[in-house]
């Protein structure tokens, strides 16, 4: 395949639109113009093209296992000045590495003959070793017979105890009464005799136990053999598929802008001084760069999107743009970024400084605020504008106490107390679930039911952070009734009733497929960017510290 088979001009005319001042930051973006006639372009080619077939999920009527992918474009000029696009698909498509439309990985490990598949063969043979072992009929009969024995064995021993404690508890008693009645020798002649007989049961026991010991020895150096046979195989796997995965990361060796070359272990050890995850350099984004710096073409503006099902457990909807993931790329893509002038994080960004912040009630123990959309309400790490640091320079030296949050983008009432009384009263009322609060939102569909309760339990996505998925293993309990308000312009308004808080609740509530399979207008995390995320507080109720009566405030939202 020569070059300008991945080079893409575009079939649209672009002469309109102006080119992008900076690269796109990649984690947090809205698609330049640019960007999203090159995915549009893409979209089309992966609706029309018959090089290839993959079961995205989309057509009900093809069977096997469905799996969506995330692709992306990184719009390029080349040395003839020519604008155009590279496409790449993250991991691989249809079984292969290799398409003549999207630019080739780092590393092809699906290349014949290559050490990787080599020694996959070999993994998987011991994969299929320890499985048939784990799975045998001889491992089954040995701990069964050795748990049948061991069972019978010790019954027996529990008898043969209980009949020794009451033999002694016997001699004792008889001690006792005769002690009163017999001459010292006579009493000396019985306290020999018991002490034999004491002796014979503690002998009897010992007998007992060392044919125990020889009656399950067999049995359980056969279940140990085989054991241990499993566990060396499983020491082997270890070794073989750490050994490799060190031969795997030497063959991703990364470009930037500036010329320079840095192999992936060198990457993460600067970044955070972790290893890199599994798939570290399989993603879009690494690719068309890589791709872009090996062929003399200029990097202007990217953009990655979802084309297929979602997934199970995290939310991915069909042709939404996403940012490139964190934990694998973050470390890559900051290394290729040098040399290249990147729009600023968005999120480092002071950008509420001339925004007010209403204030609908205050008295001697707590301040009810209605926060804005996009607004903290404690400082981050790069943001200190805030609802904590507005009261505080209000109060410096008494200082707020923040009870509870509201994410950034949602909007609505917060509770701030001014003492530490007040404060502990009301965050009772939080950890006992006596306090009620309702959100309302607007989805970007129709919903049809009237109202219920979604039950789905939510983790942070580890590869993704601040992002979560639903896990039903390690996921915390999360539920929230909800009830219908009305339909218009095909969005659906409702009210939230939410049983627990945990992080991004309502929001994956609302779009995973087994909630109400429609996101929130505006969720630039689950769904699509609008002028703001479209989820406000409306109403909160509580027991005030003071005077111990119920308050509740409502307040609608603006949108």
């Amino acid at each position: 395949m020569d070059n300008n088979t991945y080079f893409h001009q575009f079939k649209q005319d672009i002469s309109a639109i102006e080119l992008p001042i900076r690269f796109t930051f990649p984690f947090c973006y809205e698609p330049h113009p640019l960007a999203v006639t090159a995915a549009q372009e893409l979209q089309y080619y992966i609706e029309t093209q018959s090089d290839w077939t993959h079961n995205f999920g989309l057509d009900a009527a093809v069977e096997g296992l469905a799996i969506g992918k995330m692709f992306g474009v990184l719009v390029v000029g080349n040395q003839h000045n020519e604008l155009g696009y590279l496409a790449a698909v993250s991991g691989k498509l249809a079984g292969s590495n290799k398409h003549r439309h999207f630019v080739p990985p780092i590393f092809d490990m699906l290349e014949e003959n290559s050490f990787f598949l080599n020694e996959e063969v070999h993994l998987n043979a011991l994969n299929r070793k320890i499985e048939n072992l784990e799975t045998s009929e001889e491992l089954a009969n040995a701990q069964r017979n050795l748990g049948l024995l061991k069972n019978g064995w010790d019954k027996s021993l529990d008898e043969l105890k209980s009949k020794l404690r009451i033999q002694k508890k016997e001699r004792k008693e008889t001690r006792t009464k005769l002690k009163v009645t017999l001459s010292d020798a006579e009493y000396e002649l019985l306290m020999e005799d018991m002490r034999s007989q004491s002796l014979k049961d503690k002998q009897q026991l010992q007998r007992f136990q060392y044919e125990m010991h020889l009656a399950l020895e067999t049995e359980s150096n056969h279940l140990h053999q085989l054991l241990s046979t499993i566990t060396a195989l499983k020491e082997e796997r270890k070794m073989r598929s750490g050994n490799l995965q060190k031969q795997l990361f030497e063959q991703y060796n990364f470009r930037n802008a500036k010329g320079q070359h840095k192999n992936v272990v060198g990457i993460f050890d600067e970044f955070d001084r972790t290893t890199p995850p599994a798939g570290s350099g399989e993603c879009a984004a690494p690719k068309l760069l890589q791709y872009a710096y090996e062929n003399q073409l200029t990097p202007l503006a990217l953009a990655e999107f979802w084309w297929g099902c979602s997934p199970a457990s995290e939310i991915r909807r069909h042709k939404n743009y996403y940012p490139a993931c964190r934990k694998k790329c973050e470390p890559i893509l900051g290394y290729m970024l040098e040399g290249l002038v990147v729009d600023p994080n968005p999120m480092q960004q002071e950008t509420t400084l001339d925004i007010a912040l209403p204030q609908i009630y205050e008295d001697e123990d707590i301040i009810i605020i209605n926060k804005p959309a996009e607004f903290l309400s404690v400082p981050g790490i790069y943001v200190k504008d805030s609802v904590y640091n507005r009261i505080l320079q209000r109060y410096p030296d008494a200082g707020p106490i923040i009870i509870h949050r509201l994410d950034m983008s949602t909007s609505g009432l917060l509770v701030v107390a001014k003492n530490k009384e007040a404060h502990k009263f009301i965050q009772d009322q939080f950890i006992q679930h006596t306090i009620k609060k309702t959100y309302i939102a607007l989805l970007d569909g129709i919903i049809e039911a009237a109202s219920g309760l979604i039950d789905l339990p939510l983790r942070v996505d580890l590869d993704d952070r601040p992002r979560q998925m639903v896990c039903y293993t390690y996921g915390k309990p999360a539920q929230t009734k909800w009830e219908k308000i009305a339909i218009a312009n095909n969005q659906t308004r409702v009210r939230f009733y939410p049983l627990t808080g945990r992080t991004h609740q309502l929001r994956m509530h609302a779009v995973h497929p087994n909630g109400l399979n429609t996101p929130i207008v505006g969720d630039d995390l689950y769904g699509r960017k609008a002028n703001r995320l479209h989820l406000h507080a409306a109403s909160i109720t509580f027991i005030h510290p003071r005077s111990k009566q119920e308050m509740t405030f409502e307040i609608e939202p603006d949108f």
